[in-house]
Parts: structure tokens; C-alpha cells; sequence
């Protein structure tokens, strides 16, 4: 379906608080209208035994995948002291925000696989893994709890000890006034808002606080971007009148943006 005209519209950021916010900084540089209302509360398990354990045989391991830029921060906050990532150990990242994520917390670029273009999904970055011989060779999976964990499954089934690693839970976020007001002025003007969806769970977290709170949503005027085609299909089902797939990419969305609002309706 043809996006709705968007001169009027604002987009509204679901990330995680620290992501949201700063995608709402780089998108209002570039002139794009843009409010944060995290859907996916982040809560680090903290430098547990695991995880030190996972530090220490760290060079061991012939690759460590991150699920997200939060499984790789929770990570890095328990790095000891003076340790820096193993000459032969690689990461991979399914998106360029992980990928970026973990150059900025010291791996070297050259280590880190992950898509160069989309689809950034599990898919894109076992088609980069799956021609290696992983028999015999140790694979760290860190992320949190619950996730699709298919990729693993792909490293295990060609003979990969897989080691996973839970290093934060994502819960629905306890909002405050300020979100509720943004969360009740977005329904009741559904056609000038336009939501980004990064993960099929934060549509379901959003489903749950429009009951919780007993708001009114019009869904079939309402707008939706996802990143991934099964975000698109949780969002369809919801019933969101709009949906259209842009990368996760800051030039994708401008450009999108550009073009929508010279679309007409």
C-alpha cells in the first residue's frame, strides 16, 4: 500500500531507551520529526559467573555472536581490566548497529562479520559463515533471554560447540506519565504518526500497554515501518492499516522519508 503523505507526520522511535534516543538525535539533525517511546525495557544481568567465565576462555573460542548492540554492551561491561579481544576470535553481528557497536567497544573492524547490505538477519550472516569448517571449533552465543536462536542452530548442526550466554532480559517498560502522553496522542492522531518497529516483540509490548491502559487505537490508519519482513507480518497482524520494510540504516529511512512526503495519499 502507497505511505500516506508525511509533511505533518512524526516517526516514533521504539528502540530501547539509549538507541531511541539517540536515532531521535541523528533523525532531527537531518531535519526528520522524530519522538522516543521505548517498547523494549533492557535489564543487564550484570558481570555474573558466566560471564566471567566466558571472559577468561574468550580466546578460546573460534567466534562469539552478538544478538544485538545490547547483549554486545552487557557483555563488554563485565570486560576485565586490561584485556583486549582476542587476535583470533572473531564477531558477528546480523545488523550494521551491532557491527558498529562492537568496533566501538574495541574489536577490530577486520573481526567483525556481519551483512553488508540487507537483509540483516540470520539468514544473511550464515550465508557469510556456512562455507567454513566449524567441526570442532567453539562459538559463543551472547544474548538475552528468549530470541530466535536458528543461526546457532545452524553453527551446532555443521559440528560447532555452541556455548550461549543470556546477558540481559527484555521486559514491557514501566512508563511513566511522559511516554503515556506521547502513547495517547500518537493513537488519537494515528494518521501523522508513523511507528518503527526493530523487533516483532516491541509491537507485542505495544499491543499489551494499549490494553493495560485502555487506549483507543485505530489501526487501520495507522502507520508502521519495520526493519525485517516477519516485523512486517507481526505489525499486518496487529492491524496496521500502512507497513513498509526500510533497513535499519539512516540514509534507507531519510530516504524513505523524502520520498513519502512527496507521495500523496
Amino acid at each position: 500500500m502507497r505511505p500516506p503523505a508525511l509533511a505533518d507526520t512524526r516517526l516514533i522511535v521504539t528502540r530501547p531507551a539509549v538507541q531511541a534516543h539517540e536515532w531521535v538525535q541523528q533523525l532531527a539533525a537531518h531535519g526528520m520529526p522524530a519522538v522516543a517511546l521505548p517498547l523494549i525495557d533492557i535489564e543487564p544481568l550484570g558481570a555474573t559467573p558466566e560471564v566471567a567465565q566466558a571472559w577468561a576462555g574468550l580466546a578460546q573460542q573460534a567466534l562469539v555472536v552478538f544478538v544485538s548492540s545490547n547483549a554486545a554492551q552487557c557483555f563488554f561491561a563485565a570486560q576485565p581490566a586490561g584485556m583486549a579481544w582476542p587476535a583470533r576470535t572473531s564477531a558477528a553481528a546480523v545488523g550494521p548497529g551491532t557491527a558498529a557497536a562492537l568496533c566501538a567497544l574495541g574489536v577490530p573492524a577486520a573481526q567483525v562479520v556481519s551483512p553488508a547490505a540487507p537483509p540483516f538477519d540470520s539468514e544473511a550472516l550464515w550465508a557469510m559463515l556456512k562455507h567454513q569448517a566449524w567441526q570442532g571449533r567453539g562459538v559463543l552465543w551472547v544474548r538475552g533471554e528468549g530470541g530466535r536462536d536458528w543461526l546457532a542452530q545452524q553453527l551446532a548442526a555443521h559440528g560447532a560447540p555452541v556455548t550461549s550466554l543470556c546477558t540481559y532480559r527484555r521486559r514491557v517498560p514501566q512508563w511513566g506519565e511522559g511516554e503515556l502522553a506521547v502513547l495517547r496522542g500518537a493513537l488519537a492522531h494515528a494518521a501523522q504518526q508513523v511507528w518503527w518497529f526493530s523487533s516483532s516483540q516491541a509491537i507485542d509490548h505495544l499491543q499489551a500497554l494499549v490494553k493495560k491502559h485502555q487506549v483507543q487505537a485505530d489501526w487501520p490508519a495507522s502507520h508502521a515501518l519495520a526493519s525485517h519482513a516477519r516485523i512486517a507480518q507481526r505489525a499486518r497482524e496487529l492491524g496496521f492499516g500502512h507497513v513498509d520494510e526500510v533497513p535499519p540504516l539512516l540514509h534507507e529511512l531519510l530516504g524513505w522519508w523524502s520520498r513519502s512526503i512527496q507521495s500523496p495519499r
